[in-house]
């Protein structure tokens, strides 16, 4: 995410960074001059509370700057991470009037505001912008399906992938950078909001960042700054052992599984007696292979 801080006090609608991403992205010129009437900025530091859960929130807004994490708290004092809000999400809802989570700065955010009851006003005689407001809520909604599916059945390391791979879609995007072979941008959270976000330990993202780095997936500069080189190699890393799996038996009894992915990459897991060893073979993908394995030292 962008880290330069911008000068927004007195910017224009058609300047904005997020103006092709956020809620004003439809807007034809009369409309933008109408949003550019109503709206104001704020600015809160990296771990500063913007809203409450359940305190009565009187604007609605867009992320212009930074990123802010939602979360949800229950009865007995536990936290979960459900949600984050990136340049050009949308935060609050025009027909409720109370927060439905905290939301908090993981970094330093700028929000472009409007006042609820006058954003309300304005969508219901500006269909572009209640179009385009439908569009994000329906496309929040395929997010958190896909966001059941990375909590519920990816491995950790699948995880870490789709979290990358996430961020780094979405910050192509904002500096309209199209279909690049190869991106860099910097982490919104730490890796102990990392492991909050997507239900691992500490330890688990460590290893699994480090497993990236040393496999050529991604590259490490400093604390926060990836570097992806393969944009494709990183979106297989989402789905690694996902595609094709099947048991071989070896001689000598050496017991073995392996695992396709698209690209034809073979993980193949050894085992035999007590001993235990993990490789990789490179195999071309066809449909219900049939091959002589070749043997591996147990």
């Amino acid at each position: 995410m962008p880290n330069n801080s911008l000068a927004v006090s007195d910017m224009a609608c058609s300047d904005c960074p997020i103006r092709h991403r956020a809620v004003c992205a439809r807007c034809e010129s009369d409309e933008l001059e109408r949003l550019d009437a109503i709206k104001y900025y704020r600015r809160f530091e990296a771990g500063q509370t913007i809203a409450w859960a359940g305190d009565k929130m009187d604007f609605v807004a867009s992320v212009v700057e930074g990123v802010a994490a939602l979360t949800q708290t229950m009865e007995d004092g536990r936290r979960q991470m459900v949600g984050l809000l990136l340049p050009s999400d949308f935060l609050g809802r025009p027909n409720r009037e109370s927060a439905a989570y905290d939301v908090t700065a993981t970094s330093d955010v700028t929000l472009c505001c409007f006042r609820r009851a006058s954003f309300q006003a304005l969508i219901e005689d500006t269909p572009h912008v209640s179009q385009r407001l439908l569009e994000m809520t329906l496309d929040e909604l395929d997010a958190a399906r896909e966001w059941m599916l990375l909590l519920g059945r990816k491995t950790a390391r699948e995880k870490i992938a789709s979290f990358l791979a996430i961020i780094a879609r979405r910050d192509a995007s904002l500096k309209n950078v199209g279909a690049a072979a190869s991106l860099s941008f910097d982490l919104p959270l730490t890796r102990e909001a990392m492991a909050d976000y997507l239900g691992l330990t500490l330890e688990t993202v460590s290893r699994q960042m480090s497993a990236l780095k040393r496999d050529g997936v991604i590259k490490l500069q400093g604390k926060r700054h990836i570097v992806v080189p393969d944009v494709e190699a990183l979106m297989d890393e989402r789905r690694r052992y996902g595609w094709r799996r099947l048991f071989l038996i070896f001689p000598e009894t050496l017991r073995c599984w392996a695992s396709w992915d698209r690209r034809g990459r073979a993980c193949v897991g050894v085992q035999r007696g007590a001993g235990r060893q993990k490789c990789c073979v490179e195999y071309g993908w066809e449909s219900n292979r049939v091959f002589d394995a070749p043997r591996i030292a147990g």
